[in-house]
């Protein structure tokens, strides 16, 4: 696990918090912890792992709560839903569907689009071809589309 701290100024910050969210769309990140500054400032400290073998997937724990917008977060939540009910229907595992890693990929894109699901690590053709149908409705519909 390593750690990395962003400062993020209140006036004039864009710049740094596009800097930061472009880190956490490239990491796998366990946990965001935010502190105001009274100097006018936020501090956020991002624990991740960069590269992570298959097995050590399974051992860490994440809370997406913590590491996923509210949105973002709903959009999860409604993806776990989606993904338990294929499950079920195709008689496999709710993992051999999507992850919770990428589950909480997908949920980062608003829509969540075919392109954006291909460029997803974890999702290939086949996931593709068999899933993404329930996913991609799934987001239009919130969308009103």
């Amino acid at each position: 696990m390593q750690i990395k701290i962003f400062t993020i100024p209140l006036l004039s910050g864009d710049a740094f918090v596009e800097e930061m969210n472009v880190f956490l769309r490239s990491k796998k990140v366990l946990e965001v912890k935010e502190t105001y500054v009274p100097e006018g400032y936020w501090s956020f400290v991002v624990r991740y792992v960069d590269d992570i073998a298959a097995t050590d997937r399974e051992r860490i724990k994440v809370d997406y709560r913590k590491v996923l917008d509210e949105a973002a977060f709903e959009r999860f939540s409604a993806y776990r839903k989606i993904r338990k009910e294929v499950a079920e229907k195709d008689a496999v595992p709710p993992f051999a569907v999507f992850t919770d890693f990428e589950l909480a990929e997908m949920a980062k894109c608003a829509p969540l689009t075919i392109k954006a699901m291909k460029g997803i690590s974890g999702i290939g053709e086949r996931k593709m071809e068999k899933y993404a149908q329930y996913f991609i409705k799934t987001g239009q519909d919130e969308k009103g589309e």
